[in-house]
């Protein structure tokens, strides 16, 4: 009885040995694939570039390049367990080093649009380049989507990539040497969070974003015309033909532009002279983090929603893109394979001074911060 007993002792001390290391190893293995990893991306103007992958506890992955602090692509998975990327992107560098329409990129020193180019500091009038039209757009020539920036990986209790990079006084016109920091962060709410800062030696202005294109498909070959869109705001900065506001802050209702309420994109489209491209104005009264937009998609059952500080966003419908783009698989990017919600200080702001203002002056910080959440409806 004694040596059954024993061998019952020895039996449990070994499974009880074996689940254990089991357990340790397989939450090794968890912790080790959360986080975030580098890979080689090539070079860009003589320096290295890079490819960061943050990877979440539920595997969700969001790749990164410091060139452009471009966001590559945005993998998870739909409500049928299939994983593709929300986000459009290129697989290799080439595609970024070509001419593209600002794919996930920051966008900076100015993102969107100055009238001609041009605005007034202290009776200082600076000059920018003419990049769209008649106007200067997302910085000029070589923007902020054009510079390779200095990254720091900070991979404590969520994976985190740090972006620098410096814009010399006079960058593209620009007034000041402006120090600028953006954080990217994955959380584990599959929660993409964006935190840009600045400071100048010299009066300037900035307004940034990140102008990445969702469409929650997960495939370029769908439009996002069945995608619900919802925006919290009431108003909208009209604009002229060469999509600059007339400084007319215009209501919403009763237009092809009322997002009040959760509306298919594609409902009034073709009501809108070319498609939507417009700066949504925010209800909130104030620079807290508040959900403003949110979108959907029915059969992938994936959810956008969007949280900002600041007092605007350009909703934007992929307008220009003509089928001669292809993705890394070759794929044609038609006309609304994708849109945008560029979260923002409103468009031409230098030259509107009844716009919250866009003006940073030594001695103050630029702060802004953006979340873009998304969830599976099954």
């Amino acid at each position: 009885m004694k040596r059954i007993t024993l061998l019952g002792i020895v039996i449990a001390t070994i499974f009880t040995f074996l689940f254990t290391s089991c357990n340790q190893i397989n939450k090794a293995k968890m912790e080790k694939s959360k986080g975030i990893t580098r890979s080689s991306f090539g070079t860009a103007g003589g320096k290295e570039v890079f490819l960061y992958t943050l990877i979440n506890s539920k595997g969700t992955e969001v790749k990164i390049t410091n060139f452009g602090g471009i966001v590559t692509s945005w993998i998870s998975a739909d409500k049928n367990g299939k994983n593709s990327s929300i986000v459009l992107g290129y697989d290799s560098l080439s595609g970024y080093l070509a001419t593209h329409p600002y794919f996930g990129a920051i966008v900076g020193r100015y993102g969107n649009r100055i009238a001609k180019g041009k605005f007034l500091i202290d009776s200082i009038e600076y000059t920018l380049a003419i990049n769209n039209g008649p106007n200067h757009l997302h910085g000029g020539v070589v923007g902020f989507d054009k510079a390779v920036w200095e990254p720091t990986v900070e991979n404590d209790s969520v994976p985190s990539l740090l972006l620098s990079y410096l814009s010399k006084d006079g960058e593209e016109g620009y007034p000041g040497n402006l120090n600028v920091d953006v954080h990217y962060t994955l959380t584990d709410e599959d929660e993409l969070k964006i935190e840009y800062s600045a400071t100048t030696d010299k009066k300037t202005v900035v307004n940034l974003t990140n102008h990445s294109y969702f469409n929650l498909t997960g495939d370029v070959t769908n439009t996002i015309l069945d995608h619900e869109l919802q925006i919290d705001a009431d108003h909208f900065t009209a604009v002229d033909s060469t999509l600059i506001p007339t400084g007319e802050i215009t209501p919403v209702k009763g237009t092809p532009y009322d997002f009040t309420q959760p509306t298919k994109v594609g409902l009034r489209i073709d009501s809108v002279k070319g498609g939507y491209d417009h700066n949504y104005v925010f209800n909130k009264i104030d620079a807290s983090l508040t959900k403003v937009a949110s979108v959907s998609e029915q059969k992938s059952g994936r959810v956008l929603e969007v949280f900002t500080t600041e007092p605007g966003v350009q909703f934007y419908t992929g307008n220009f893109l003509d089928g001669t783009l292809k993705t890394s698989d070759g794929k044609a990017i038609q006309q609304h394979a994708a849109l945008c919600l560029e979260t923002q200080h409103f468009p031409d702001s230098p030259n509107e001074p009844t716009f919250p203002t866009t003006l940073l002056l030594p001695g103050q910080k630029f702060h802004s911060i953006t979340v873009y959440k998304l969830s599976v409806i099954k």
